[in-house]
């Protein structure tokens, strides 16, 4: 059940009718039914992965929690991570390395008799599993009291708006609004339709627009030439950007109508002025979990510059293989991570010159900045796109020498449109905090916003659109 099609607008009428109509004590059972439905309607039985997942981390928490040995502690931590990340190697890294492995064995002339599962990977389940764990490390490190209620625990993992493709919460942000009881508000449920129809606008009309043509070049690039190949990684880089953006603003404003506030996973970040800038707009919510468990443990800046990059180094390749078991999300990652490096390079050696930067730079070094870094980003996007490591550096080769003529779809202007709307727009909420602030703008010009939105949507929008992009993840 997909958040561009209208079974997820009966889905989601129904639910928000039952949650205002039960009473508080029967919301979080309703919406727990509510998101299991919603999971089972893509694949059923892997709701039984979700199910272990649940249960290993509802129990460990209460375990750290009521023990006082330090030493048990860090034994039920361990069984816990250890527990949840067997199964998402299991079905998402099983066969990568068993490939490789098979590879290395077949170069070596030996006998390796392991075959590849047969398995699907389910839908969302980096994403779950990143966020049960983060709940059983805060209990671990005191940060937050365990959940007695089985129930709330469980809606905590399965919360039907992020289950599928985040953002990754924190029990602190998550948890106590389940046990919080919400009234209806009718200023709230406009703002959070508000926000959910901007998402869908993003997702329908500009990131499935954008989608026919990449996917046209990208699926036969041998046959396009460097020119149509740059065009391509354009559109890829906002067609990545509407698609999961999008998915986060409708996730937020659904939620938002029930009272329930997610955390902001995406904040204008193509206007970036660095890499490391650049990462705390994307993502928002893996960056921060990286950052808080993996970066921090390891050192974080309070080690030698070399131990700092090593350590920036290793979390970016984590989370390019987070994104998929494949080389080129690895590289990625990796390039990412170099360019983090670099940039950290570049900081220490203006120091060591006495280069002092301006207080305030003027537009045209901002610009210079934003269009430096943007360009960073989508030579990195390619590794994204890719199956295959030997298409990424053809490309990437070609794309950096771009000649011939660009392949032109009339598609393309639809989405070349949307994407400078978008950007405006983004522009735009960054600079007023839009989503928070609706209630200060006129009630004319908020309906005319959203008619405008639905106006666009009806017409513009791509239909049998593509399922989001980070489902796969």
């Amino acid at each position: 059940m997909l958040f561009n099609s209208f079974s997820f607008v009966s889905f989601f009428g129904v639910v928000t009718l039952l949650f205002f109509v039960l009473p508080h004590s029967l919301r979080w059972l309703m919406l727990l039914l509510a998101s299991c439905f919603f999971y089972m309607s893509f694949v059923p039985i892997y709701i039984l992965i979700l199910a272990v997942t649940i249960i290993i981390d509802y129990g460990a928490g209460i375990w750290i929690e009521d023990t006082f040995d330090p030493s048990k502690k860090k034994i039920f931590l361990a069984l816990s991570i250890v527990s949840v990340c067997a199964v998402l190697f299991v079905f998402k890294y099983f066969n990568f390395f068993n490939a490789n492995v098979a590879a290395l064995a077949a170069a070596l002339h030996w006998n390796y008799p392991i075959e590849a599962l047969r398995i699907a990977l389910p839908i969302g389940l980096s994403f779950h599993t990143f966020q049960s764990l983060s709940y059983v490390i805060e209990v671990y490190r005191g940060r937050q009291k365990a959940e007695h209620h089985f129930g709330i625990y469980a809606l905590y993992v399965m919360y039907f708006p992020q289950l599928v493709a985040g953002p990754i919460e924190r029990p602190q942000n998550l948890l106590h609004q389940f046990h919080e009881r919400k009234y209806f508000d009718l200023s709230r449920l406009q703002d959070g339709l508000s926000l959910a129809l901007w998402g869908l606008f993003k997702k329908v009309v500009v990131a499935d627009s954008l989608a026919i043509y990449v996917d046209t070049i990208y699926n036969n690039s041998s046959y396009h030439n460097g020119a149509t190949l740059l065009v391509a990684t354009y559109c890829f880089a906002f067609q990545i950007y509407c698609d999961f953006s999008g998915y986060s603003d409708i996730a937020r404003g659904v939620s938002r109508v029930y009272g329930i506030e997610l955390m902001k996973n995406f904040d204008a970040p193509y206007f970036s002025r660095s890499i490391s800038e650049f990462w705390t707009r994307w993502h928002i919510s893996l960056s921060t979990w990286f950052r808080d468990y993996v970066y921090i443990p390891l050192g974080g800046n309070r080690v030698s510059s070399g131990r700092n990059f090593f350590n920036l180094f290793t979390v970016f390749v984590l989370s390019g293989f987070w994104h998929g078991a494949n080389w080129t999300f690895i590289l990625w990652g990796a390039l990412h991570g170099i360019y983090l490096i670099a940039e950290r390079l570049w900081g220490i050696a203006r120091e060591w010159l006495g280069v002092v930067p301006p207080v305030e730079a003027g537009p045209v070094r901002k610009a210079l900045s934003v269009l430096l870094v943007f360009h960073l980003v989508l030579v990195a996007w390619v590794f994204f796109r890719v199956s295959d490591m030997a298409t990424a550096f053809d490309v990437t080769r070609r794309m950096l020498v771009p000649t011939g003529n660009i392949f032109f779809d009339p598609i393309l202007v639809q989405g070349v449109l949307g994407v400078l709307l978008v950007t405006g727009g983004d522009w735009l909420i960054r600079r007023t905090d839009y989503w928070n602030n609706l209630c200060r703008y006129p009630v004319a010009l908020r309906f005319a916003t959203c008619l405008a939105m639905l106006f666009g949507i009806s017409l513009l929008g791509v239909e049998k659109g593509s399922q989001f992009i980070y489902f796969q993840f």
